[in-house]
């Protein structure tokens, strides 16, 4: 047996659907957030990530990441350039070697996304 389908009254446009408020983001925003979720979408890079955030100095070398994770030097450099080019780390060199640090406010931007 067919339940009858709810039929929708379109004689009223203001009573179909909210208008889109201000709080929507623009496409470049999306654009640039995507990006930063894709940066953190790999786990490798979740977790180098994590282990910098974990630093009690707030920033950490190339060659410590590199001997905590099971990946070689250059697959590391090369997740720690995505998140750099994300807008989640920084870099610095020092020397021969580069020391990475969190952007302030970049992984609380993202949390605030999340929850509205």
């Amino acid at each position: 047996m067919k339940t009858a389908q709810p039929v929708l009254d379109t004689s009223d446009p203001a009573g179909c659907c909210a208008p889109i408020g201000d709080g929507a983001m623009t496409a470049e925003d999306a654009t640039v957030l995507a990006a930063k979720f894709k940066a953190i979408g790999d786990p490798n890079r979740l977790r180098l990530l994590s282990l910098v955030a974990a630093q009690s100095s707030g920033e950490a070398c190339v060659c410590d990441l590199n001997e905590t994770v099971d990946l070689s030097q250059p697959t590391v450099s090369h997740h720690l350039r995505i998140l750099v080019e994300a807008g989640l780390l920084t870099r610095t060199k020092r020397g021969t070697w580069s020391y990475y640090a969190l952007v302030p406010g970049a992984l609380d931007a993202l949390a605030d996304t999340l929850r509205s």
